[in-house]
């Protein structure tokens, strides 16, 4: 029993040097020090829990945006857009370090209301729900949208789809490219991810395109072209797929068919089983992303991402403009996948 230590009395144990052993020593956060967004975030990267995180992703979003080769795809869910991130999303885009978005359509509609020039409001808690649907005020959480705004991009969707020849099988990358393009000519001062997306070349792809108000306004759309005699819209989802496909195919480095970066900003647990929680690690064993151990690096953060993104993506874009070199040419040859 003693030599098995199963009488509780423990070991002689023989305790290491750290520096021998080479570990990475913490550091206090020294706020005195810090003149930035950047040197906050450095600063947190040699602290611990969720402030190394941001500082470990923010390394892993800067060597992605450094990569010449690296292809990036921005995936994007939730209420992104309500909660007025819409502009780091565009800020992305323009400066190219993303090169092609899935997103939810609803993200997307609600963007729109912005890139209207639209705005949302703070919710006032002492108003009931009752009273905010006979108000025709949606709420989202904290935030209110004013159905006079969906009634916008309503007639924002009626312009682009009654422009839409019927011929020209539709899909969501190419509905997103044409509303961009209808922002660009009439939403001038105005910015947004679709302006954006059309303006920069960025693909905008909507897996559940009929699961959005932008897939509702197209079935509407399509019940007043039959009415009328016109031909309706068809929509072909697998039409995204091939483009999609076929975009990740031109990259050289896609034989390998595993993705070389990952940064995921989200709150959701790994023990729930949702594939939001599913952590890089977990993917490795689907063949899903490249380990560490073979170049692959891979930051998340447990965050609620109206507050992980915009410190990670200013940090980037600080550290970016200090260097000449920043700015993203060329082509790329990876990707990185997930919000």
């Amino acid at each position: 029993m003693k030599n098995n230590h199963h009488d509780g009395a423990g070991i002689d144990r023989k305790l290491h040097d750290p520096i021998e052993d080479r570990l990475i020593p913490l550091e206090p956060l020294d706020l005195g020090s810090v003149r930035s967004i950047d040197d906050l975030v450095r600063a947190m990267s040699k602290t611990a829990f969720t402030g190394r995180q941001i500082g470990e992703c923010a390394d892993v979003l800067e060597a992605m945006a450094r990569d010449q080769d690296c292809f990036v795809v921005m995936t994007l869910a939730g209420a992104m857009t309500v909660a007025k991130q819409g502009l780091i999303v565009a800020e992305l885009i323009d400066r190219g370090i993303v090169n092609a978005i899935v997103s939810t359509g609803a993200l997307m509609a609600h963007g729109l209301v912005e890139a209207t020039g639209r705005s949302h409001f703070r919710y006032n808690p002492d108003v009931s729900d009752t009273e905010l649907y006979e108000q025709g005020y949606n709420r989202v959480y904290d935030t209110l949208e004013p159905e006079q705004n969906l009634d916008d991009v309503e007639r924002v969707m009626a312009e682009v789809l009654g422009n839409w020849d019927h011929s020209e099988i539709m899909c969501s990358y190419k509905l997103n490219h044409a509303i961009g393009e209808h922002l660009s000519k009439h939403a001038k001062g105005q910015r947004g991810i679709l302006k954006s997306a059309y303006e920069k070349g960025v693909p905008v792809f909507v897996p559940a395109f009929t699961d959005s108000e932008l897939g509702l306004d197209v079935a509407l759309h399509n019940r007043m072209r039959e009415s009328s005699g016109r031909h309706k819209i068809r929509f072909d989802p697998f039409e995204d797929l091939e483009h999609f496909a076929s975009t990740l195919l031109r990259q050289t480095r896609l034989a390998l068919k595993r993705y070389h970066y990952g940064l995921r900003i989200c709150p959701e647990p790994v023990y729930w089983g949702g594939l939001s929680g599913s952590p890089y690690s977990e993917a490795i064993s689907w063949g899903k992303f490249v380990p560490p151990a073979e170049g692959g690096r891979f930051g998340e953060v447990f965050v609620d991402a109206t507050v992980g993104l915009p410190i990670i993506v200013a940090a980037v874009l600080e550290r970016l403009k200090k260097d000449k070199n920043g700015s993203r040419k060329g082509k790329r040859d990876k990707i990185s996948t997930r919000k």
